[in-house]
């Protein structure tokens, strides 16, 4: 039994009426904010929503239909009856149509009016499997479901089947289940708050509270009429114990996404064929015996008439209006009502994402700070004054045959460009960013906690996880005792699972090697445009030739990418069907780590080679590297490697965000309205619909796209994608925190936008958490250290200036100075001299500059390595190790002093857990105290 919060809705029958007296008869409940109802249920649609009043199953239902809505503001409490809040606190009558039945305008309920779809099959009459479909059928009715057919009116091939569940099929299958419902006895406050309201602090405080301004970003109370806190119980539902728990209407008592998931989980294991692989719902949508099975949204998500004078008209017009709308892209997201009409699975997606984004604020105005002290500085930097000035600094050839001598302040736009990203702030930023990521799991640990909390998933675990059918069907003759439920189920040898797993990992090299190609091949092109566009007639193209290149090189790297991911996907999903994973959890998690493997190493292979090996291994002019004896390998420009690295993450984000937007929205959208224009014009030899409201709830939902059948793993992988790069590489871009803000603002928008009005509402799922997500965000912030580490030592010059000016530049004998005026002379002592008369089958005579520590020609040891280079070697190391040791040491004591979960919420759960006792034995005894009085027998007040 667990202490939860819910909402209570009561809808009225068609046919049915009440008065308000007996209403007031009912014993006065507190309208709940979260989770399941208290002493009550739960109903599709906000109590102010739809007009509908819930009464008690005996009335008759009489000829003329007179509905009357009410909201009635309740409590749950230990209270006397009338020393809380008013019953009719919030009362308000609504006289509606007569004969008006649900039916008539939303179209979810059978033909009757009475029984409410709870989910919709699709099929084409042309398929050839009809036996299949009809036995399936059958074994559906047999399982106790009901099934009405309806044909399309847009298609004259498409017939629907609408599914009901009975009372009787939903109390079966939600006790084997586990399903937890509300309990039956009266609520115990064990909140902290509740115990000290009355406290002259606590009152000063709200007082205070209540003269400051409102924050705009929350959602108004009175935009989520429904959404209000009450506290009460929950157990996990039992037929035998049915008197624990109030049903005061059977038809709302199990809310709409809990009667979902009750009939998925019926036609998951519902044979169509005599056979052990012959079930479950999704291997007849493979073999197209179904073209689709979905639960049904509820009515449509827009209304003539304003929300503010006329109400939500249902639970997707309400989360259109105060979610799914770019107007409101500023407030708070209604996670609860995202929850109660999408499950919990996705509502713990937008939790995580609307976390995610409003902790990149901070991390995006540190990053604008370290930008922006970069853009001040630019033009005072000695570094970039010395370039820019050095007017007769011969720089050596690019190439050894076609290239020409160049001037270092032909570069001095590039040099500038450069202070931006590679300056002071860089460590700063990089340390910040390791603490950052280390603070937003931390506390998205107490966050979850919560959640799982108020949605009532504390006991919800993966023992209570039901088999995959594939997997079921599959080791069926192999059974073995479940050691938690001891009950026989089926096995996977071990040798059979590690041999399947040594074939997917051989398939996960085989495809990062295939990465790793690529990348080579973007590295040759690189190589080869470099020497086009260096000895190029275009005199603007030949002067920024840097440019050019890595340009060039990150489009085509970004088209490759793109092309890459399609092949990825498929090659994951295959090699994890090929596992037989136990449920569809492990399934998620194996298919989202390669997922995660494949793109990650796709999106980040060139990323890492600019980082790490450009320019390490160029030679020397006179003996220059190259690559198959043809192409002379790139070096850095004398301003360091980071620009490069800079342009290739900026591109690549930039473009990827666009393009994964586009698939994500503008897609579906085009798909939505291709298909309504072939409705109107009557393209499936249906009839010709003008007006899209004449169209029944399932013939709308079936003209929507599905959601993909990987469920939320594209969603995550966008997002987890994103981490890495605003974390992994965030020493050479600091405006990656804020380009990854401004996408997840319009992200959270587009998702929603997408959730309630392209796609067709998915199967309500239950989690606790975000999956294997979590262990791959902590892995992410690991390897984020140590690639910061080796990006300010090794790509940026923040290490060469450093020795430079405490070891060879003008203060390395003096007192403190300022850094331009420690660093002059930097860039003549970073160049080496090089001999143009050593050039081979070229006549030049002079001396060049390049960016190196070498010995000049006319030193005894030629072109060998000075001992400035060995310094900057070990001053590199050094900063490696303690940069990383320092950053790992604050990361482990942040994560230490933050606990996992709240303290108070400890206290309650504790708190709640010794109630459970007590209200177990209280429901108990009262039930048996009425059976007995109720036979005629002599009772007493304690066990019996």
């Amino acid at each position: 039994v667990q202490h939860r919060k819910g909402s209570m809705f009561f809808p009225l029958p068609p046919g049915m009426h009440t008065s308000i007296s007996e209403i007031l008869k009912e014993k006065s409940l507190k309208p709940s904010r979260r989770s399941l109802p208290c002493l009550a249920q739960s109903q599709t649609h906000p109590i102010n929503l739809n007009h509908f009043l819930s009464v008690p199953l005996s009335p008759e239902p009489k000829p003329e239909v007179e509905v009357l809505s009410q909201s009635i503001s309740t409590s749950c409490s230990l209270l006397p009856p009338h020393g809380g809040q008013s019953i009719g606190n919030n009362l308000s009558l609504t006289l509606l149509l007569q004969g008006k039945t649900p039916a008539d305008s939303s179209g979810l309920y059978f033909r009757d009016g009475k029984k409410r779809i709870d989910y919709i099959l699709v099929y084409k009459k042309s398929s050839p499997q009809v036996e299949k479909r009809c036995t399936f059928e059958k074994n559906l009715r047999a399982e106790g479901l009901m099934l009405e057919k309806e044909p399309s009116l847009t298609n004259n091939d498409i017939m629907f089947v609408k599914v009901h569940a009975p009372w009787d099929t939903l109390c079966k299958y939600a006790e084997q289940m586990n399903i937890r419902m509300p309990f039956r006895k009266k609520c115990y406050f064990t909140d902290k708050k509740s115990k000290t309201l009355g406290s002259r602090f606590q009152m000063r405080c709200h007082q205070i509270k209540s003269w400051l301004p409102r924050n705009p970003m929350k959602l108004d109370k009175e935009a989520l009429p429904d959404l209000e806190e009450s506290d009460c119980y929950t157990a996990p539902f039992s037929r035998a114990r049915m008197h624990h728990f109030t049903i005061n209407n059977r038809e709302t008592f199990f809310s709409n996404s809990t009667r979902s998931r009750i009939v998925h989980h019926v036609l998951q294991r519902t044979k169509y064929e005599d056979g052990k692989l012959k079930m479950g719902i999704n291997r007849l949508l493979g073999n197209n015996t179904y073209e689709a099975a979905f639960p049904p949204h509820e009515g449509g998500y827009k209304s003539r008439h304003p929300i503010k004078t006329h109400g939500a008209q249902n639970h997707r017009h309400l989360l259109y209006e105060r979610w799914a709308r770019w107007g409101i892209w500023y407030k708070y997201q209604p996670l609860d009502l995202i929850r109660r009409y999408f499950g919990e699975k996705i509502g713990l997606y937008f939790a995580w994402l609307g976390w995610y984004t409003g902790m990149l604020i901070p991390a995006a105005l540190v990053g604008v700070f370290v930008f922006l002290y970069g853009l001040f500085t630019m033009d005072s930097s000695q570094v970039s004054k010395e370039i820019c000035e050095a007017n007769t600094t011969i720089m050596c050839p690019m190439c050894e045959e076609t290239c020409e001598p160049w001037t270092l302040s032909d570069s001095c736009v590039y040099a500038k460009v450069t202070h931006l990203f590679d300056n002071d702030g860089t460590v700063f930023f990089a340390i910040f960013m390791a603490i950052w990521a280390t603070v937003f799991l931390e506390f998205w640990k107490r966050r979850r906690a919560e959640l799982t909390y108020d949605w009532d998933l504390i006991d919800w675990e993966e023992e209570e996880e039901e088999l995959r059918p594939q997997f079921e069907a599959k080791y069926s003759r192999l059974e073995r005792v479940n050691p938690i439920s001891g009950k026989p189920e089926p096995f996977q040898p071990f040798s059979d699972k590690l041999s399947r797993l040594m074939v997917s990992v051989s398939g996960i090299f085989f495809m990062i090697s295939l990465v790793l190609t690529a990348v080579f091949a973007v590295v040759v092109f690189r190589l080869i445009a470099m020497e086009k566009f260096a000895s190029f007639n275009w005199h603007f193209v030949k002067k920024n030739w840097q440019f050019a290149t890595s340009g060039t090189g990150v489009c085509i790297n970004f088209m490759i990418i793109m092309s890459l991911n399609v092949v990825y996907e498929k090659v994951a999903y295959l090699l994890t069907n090929l596992e037989h994973p136990r449920t569809e959890s492990e399934w998620e998690n194996s298919f989202a780590l390669k997922m995660f493997l494949f793109q990650f190493v796709n999106l980040n292979s060139s990323t890492f080679y600019i980082a790490f090996f450009l320019g390490r291994f160029a030679g020397r002019p006179g003996k220059y590297n190259k690559l198959f004896n043809r192409w002379r390998l790139e070096e850095c420009h004398p301003s360091g490697c980071l620009i490069d690295l800079c342009l290739q993450m900026g591109v690549i984000m930039f473009f990827k965000q666009i393009w994964n937007n586009f698939m994500e929205l503008g897609f579906p959208l085009l798909q939505n309205w291709w298909s309504r224009r072939k409705m109107k014009k009557g393209g499936g030899g249906g009839q010709n619909v003008d007006n899209k409201a004449q169209l029944p709830q399932w013939d709308k939902d079936w003209n929507l796209q599905p959601m993909n059948a990987h469920g939320l793993v594209d969603e995550y992988l966008e997002m987890v994608l994103q981490f890495g790069f605003t974390t992994i590489f965030v020493a050479a871009f600091p405006l990656a925190p804020l380009l990854a803000l401004l996408n997840n603002i319009i992200e959270i928008r587009l998702d929603a936008y997408k959730f309630v009005t392209q796609w067709r509402r998915p199967m309500p799922a239950r989690a606790t958490d975000i999956g294997i997500w979590h262990g791959i965000l902590e892995g992410i912030g690991v390897l984020a250290v140590i690639t910061n580490a080796f990006v300010i030592a090794i790509t940026s010059d923040y290490i060469p200036r450093f020795v430079y000016a405490f070891k060879y530049g003008p203060c390395m004998d003096k007192g403190h100075h300022h850094a331009d005026e420690c660093l002059r002379g930097y860039m003549n002592s970073s160049l080496s001299v090089f001999d143009l008369g050593d050039l081979k089958n070229r006549s030049m005579s002079g001396y060049c500059r390049y960016r190196d520590y070498r010995a000049p020609p006319w030193s005894p040891v030629p072109y060998e390595f000075t001992l400035q280079f060995w310094h900057v070697l070990a001053a590199r190391l050094a900063f490696i190790i303690v940069f990383e040791h320092l950053v790992y040491g604050i990361k482990s004591f942040i994560a230490y002093l933050i606990p996992d979960m709240p303290k108070d919420l400890c206290d309650r759960m504790r708190r709640e857990k010794y109630l459970m006792q007590e209200m177990m034995y209280e429901a108990e005894l009262e039930h048996l105290q009425k059976e007995r009085k109720k036979n005629g027998r002599r009772y007493h007040h304690e066990w019996p």
